[in-house]
């Protein structure tokens, strides 16, 4: 009897309860979910020697005769089965398995085909729990190539691959999505067929991310996310806002107000937010930009003209410190202007709370700054026209869906990123968004000068420091861990304050995760006052932080950070155009991808170029700020290496009419996007 793709794994043959547990903390709850767990690689068990020609670690198949049984009397010695062929002779050792079982699978003086890794123990070849063994004369032919598998504990290989192969060959057949012609020119077999070969291989290659069967797969999961991107940004399309009135007068005052020049990024990138902003479509729109490119002020831009058509505005920011900091800034630009802002964060006393909270649903606020607390559900707006969401690289499509649902149809949203977003990431994260991109910075990037340093040179470095201490500057020393690490022999913050403390000509500040926010706060802010010359810190200042009189950082263990955060981190340096430096301070276990981040970090401060290697080097997924509240956006589909993929998936889509959609569900409930669809239609 075939199951249907979406029964639970307990219906399927050879999965009891036991199995079912173990496959449920792998997340995988149904049949579906259990084929789409892809092999790792293959088994190949075509090598059929002699037995004088055993080679030792190989896996074998091998036709031999049982001869002689040794059972030990001593508990926990292993049973052995002596067996020949014409030319040798090799043991078979079991540990824990029974007399009787040992003597039905291998009687003596009957020839056997015997599988499994050969392995070389005083002076004797051997194979130990041998992984196949059948008769030659009954029984099926042991394949001689096998997929392999995640282990999962508590569960055989063999048990897995049985599963997983007869699963495969049972499954139903299902209407095909996508047309006949497509797939015969791409040269891919149907779904089914391509999980069936991928599940029961005939060549190593087949399970190959490069081969047909692969690709199939990789190309159907990659669909069904764009696809559900498209469907978003169609039924957002829909939507009719209030156009709002923007002058070319109000452009020119709000210019006016600033103390420098909008550079021509920036004007590229407003006009295209005050575009969406006049137009009747409601903006979902990401604004990227390198650190220190420019980003905020658009935001004060954008939120000026927003107030000019009698809409409030929301900023939201990652941390209370940034939030200060916006809410300065904004105060210092507006401070000759009738702009009623406000700042709310954890901070903010909870009689206050409240009062922000009633001149927001009385419109008394024309723009409120502060933390993720602005989205919680007591919080009502007035008539909230513009969501401006900084640094917020975890906001996924479907929060990104309950957002705009925060005020109406006539509520703008902009995303705002530092991390300059790979081209494969803007259509796996953002497809349902448009994209204004700041390339080019107020300042530029030749003054910061990147400097790789060994750990043991130390005491350079801290002279080094004290030279720029002496000369007014304040600096940054980011150490990557809080307490100490057996494992990664990393210098904790705290054992490097303690170090320093005494070898830096000023007052040091210390921050790591054991402080309160309160305690950070007021450490940074006496930073950022410049009462506190030098901070020892952990990575919580990479985000947004600025201090246009800090002019170094040193980084160490730097060939443990990521390229992208490396990179954030050096720039909260140099935000004046000063001559600022970055010191690299790296260990003398440094990996070779260690030495390649720090090469690509001295040769470049292009944040897009940057961002790229980032992804080439460590992978989809992991590329800091692209992990999405731990869940993984592909289980098949590499963004790196199926690059290709996206840009056909993406030419597919634009070619289908409205009423093709309705073929593509069953395609959308296997890579579970259809509940991205259930919360759009209850919303």
């Amino acid at each position: 009897m075939k199951n249907s793709l979406f029964d639970p794994v307990l219906k399927i043959k050879g999965i009891g309860p036991k199995i079912q547990k173990k496959l449920e903390e792998k997340n995988i709850l149904n049949k579906v979910d259990l084929l789409l767990n892809l092999p790792t690689g293959t088994i190949d068990r075509r090598f059929c020697p002699k037995l004088d020609q055993l080679e030792i670690g190989k896996i074998s198949t091998i036709f031999a005769t049982p001869i002689k049984y040794s059972f030990p009397r001593i508990k926990n010695l292993p049973s052995r089965v002596s067996c020949v062929d014409e030319f040798s002779k090799i043991d078979l050792v079991f540990f824990n398995s029974r007399e009787n079982y040992i003597k039905q699978i291998l009687p003596l003086n009957e020839e056997v085909v015997i599988s499994g890794k050969v392995t070389f123990y005083k002076n004797k070849y051997q194979i130990t729990n041998p992984d196949y063994i059948r008769s030659t004369d009954k029984g099926p032919d042991i394949k001689k190539i096998m997929s392999k598998y995640p282990s999962i504990s508590g569960v055989s290989d063999k048990t897995l691959q049985k599963i997983y192969s007869e699963e495969a060959n049972n499954l139903s057949r299902i209407d095909e999505w996508h047309d006949i012609n497509f797939l015969n020119k791409m040269k891919w077999l149907s779904w089914p067929e391509s999980l069936k070969r991928i599940h029961n291989p005939v060549y190593n290659e087949d399970v190959n991310k490069n081969s047909p069967y692969y690709e199939r797969l990789a190309f159907d999961e990659i669909y069904s996310n764009l696809l559900i991107f498209n469907e978003i940004k169609k039924r957002l399309e829909k939507i009719k806002k209030i156009p709002k009135k923007i002058s070319i007068d109000q452009i020119s005052k709000i210019k006016k107000l600033l103390p420098f020049k909008l550079t021509n990024d920036q004007n590229k990138c407003l006009n295209e937010i005050i575009k969406d902003m006049k137009s009747d479509k409601k903006m979902m729109r990401v604004l990227q930009g390198d650190v220190g490119s420019g980003k905020t002020v658009l935001a004060l831009i954008s939120s000026y003209l927003n107030y000019l058509s009698n809409y409030q505005s929301a900023i939201m920011v990652p941390t209370e410190i940034l939030a200060i900091q916006h809410y300065k800034f904004f105060k210092k630009i507006f401070k000759n202007q009738d702009i009623k802002i406000e700042l709310l964060s954890g901070k903010t006393k909870i009689k206050d709370q409240k009062n922000v909270r009633e001149k927001l649903k009385n419109n008394e606020i024309d723009i409120i700054i502060g933390t993720h607390s602005l989205f919680q559900e007591k919080i009502k707006f007035f008539n909230l026209g513009l969501v401006v969401i900084d640094e917020q690289h975890k906001f996924g499509v479907k929060q990104r869906i309950n957002l705009s649902q925060k005020g109406s149809d006539n509520t703008d949203v902009i995303l705002m990123t530092a991390t300059p977003i790979p081209r494969t990431l803007i259509l796996t994260n953002y497809g349902d968004m448009n994209i204004s991109t700041i390339k080019n910075k107020p300042f530029s990037n030749n003054n910061i000068e990147t400097l790789a340093k060994p750990l043991n040179k130390i005491d350079e470095i801290i002279d080094f420091v004290n030279k720029k201490i002496n000369k007014g500057d304040q600096i940054y020393w980011v150490c990557p861990l809080i307490e100490e690490s057996e494992k990664l022999k990393l210098t904790p913050a705290i054992k490097r304050y303690d170090f320093l403390k005494d070898k830096i000509s000023c007052d040091i500040g210390l921050i790591h995760g054991s402080l309160s926010k309160n305690e950070k706060d007021q450490i940074m802010e006496k930073f950022i006052d410049g009462n506190i010359k030098c901070i020892i810190s952990t990575t919580v200042i990479e985000v947004g932080i600025d201090n246009p009189n800090a002019n170094s950082i040193v980084i160490e263990n730097a060939e443990r950070f990521g390229l992208a955060q490396l990179h954030q981190l050096r720039g909260r340096v140099g935000r004046s155009g000063s001559k600022a430096y970055c010191l690299l301070v790296y260990s003398s276990s440094i990996s070779e991808t260690g030495k390649k981040r720090l090469k690509i970090m001295k040769d470049s401060c292009d944040g897009f170029f940057i961002s790229e290697e980032d992804l080439k080097l460590r992978g989809f997924g992991d590329i800091i700020g692209y992990k999405q509240s731990g869940e993984k956006d592909f289980t098949i589909a590499d963004p790196l290496y199926h690059s290709h993929l996206f840009d056909l998936a993406k030419d597919e889509i634009e070619k289908l009419n409205e009423d093709s959609y309705a073929k593509f569900k069953i395609l959308l409930k296997i890579f579970k996007k259809d509940k991205v669809l259930n919360i759009i239609d209850t919303g």
